[in-house]
C-alpha cells in the first residue's frame, strides 16, 4: 500500500513537472502586413525550436511559442525581420507584424543607339513581318507552336521559381546568423569593420561549410569556421583599400 502511494506521488510530480514546462507554450496567431506586397507563402521559422510555417494568402499565420522565442519572418520579395515573444505578444490574440519591400537597386544600362537589329545579327530575314507582344503570342497560341511556347513558358516559371528558393534559403541563413553573432563580436573579436559586418556574414554564408554548420546549429564548429573566413574577409578589404 505504501509502495502504491509512492508510486502515485511520483506520477504526480512528473505530471505537474510536464505541465509546468508545457503551460506557457501556446498557439500565436498574427497577420503579416506590407505596402502593395503580396504576403503569401511567407516563412515563419522559430528558430528556438527549429518549427517553420507559412502565412496564408492573407498573410495570416499560425505558429507554436513561448515567452522568449526567436521568430524570424523571411520572403523574397520583403525585408527579413526577428521577433523576440514577450509577455503581452503571449497575452494578444492576434500579432500583427509589419514588413517592409525589399529595395530593388537597379544598375545603369547605357544603350548606344546604334544600326544593330535582329535583322543584321541574322536572328531573322530581312523583310520579315515583325510582331508586337500581343501579336506574337495570339500567332503562338494559334500555330502549331503553342504547345511548346506552354512548355517553355513553364520551364522558365520553374527556373524563375528555383531561383526564388535560393535566394529565400539564403534570407533565412542570413537571419540566423544574425542571431547567432552580435556586431560586438565581429568588431571586437574578428576584426571586421562595422560597415563590412552585413557584407561579411554573406560571405559566410556563401561557404558551404559555414552554412552547413548554421543550418545544423553546430556553434562550436561555427565559430572554428568564422575565424579562417575574417582572416580571408579581411585580406580581401585590406587588399581593395589600398
Amino acid at each position: 500500500m505504501k509502495i502504491k502511494i509512492t508510486l502515485q506521488f511520483i506520477v504526480f510530480l512528473f505530471v505537474q513537472i510536464i505541465f509546468a514546462q508545457t503551460g506557457n507554450v501556446k498557439e500565436l496567431r498574427g497577420k503579416i502586413v506590407a505596402d502593395s506586397v503580396a504576403v503569401d507563402r511567407i516563412t515563419i521559422e522559430n528558430v528556438t525550436t527549429d518549427k517553420t510555417v507559412f502565412s496564408d494568402v492573407n498573410g495570416f499565420f499560425v505558429i507554436t511559442a513561448k515567452e522568449g522565442d526567436i521568430l524570424v519572418f523571411t520572403a523574397v520579395n520583403l525585408e527579413g525581420i526577428r521577433m523576440k515573444i514577450d509577455k503581452l505578444d503571449m497575452q494578444r490574440e492576434l500579432i500583427t507584424v509589419k514588413m517592409l519591400p525589399k529595395s530593388i537597386i537597379l544598375k545603369e544600362v547605357i544603350v548606344n543607339e546604334s544600326s544593330i537589329t535582329a535583322e543584321s545579327l541574322g536572328i531573322i530575314p530581312y523583310g520579315q513581318k515583325k510582331y508586337t507582344p500581343a501579336e506574337r503570342k495570339l500567332y503562338t497560341a494559334t500555330s502549331g507552336n503553342g504547345i511548346d511556347g506552354l512548355l517553355n513558358a513553364i520551364s522558365g516559371r520553374k527556373a524563375m521559381l528555383k531561383k526564388e528558393i535560393i535566394v529565400e534559403k539564403k534570407e533565412q541563413l542570413l537571419a540566423k546568423i544574425e542571431i547567432v553573432f552580435e556586431d560586438k563580436y565581429y568588431i571586437e573579436n574578428l576584426k571586421i569593420p562595422t560597415d563590412y559586418i552585413k557584407d561579411f556574414q554573406h560571405y559566410c554564408i556563401d561557404d558551404s561549410g559555414f552554412a552547413n554548420a548554421l543550418r545544423s546549429k553546430n556553434k562550436t564548429l561555427m565559430m572554428f569556421l568564422i575565424v579562417r573566413l575574417a582572416e580571408n574577409y579581411n585580406k580581401i578589404i585590406s587588399s581593395e583599400n589600398e
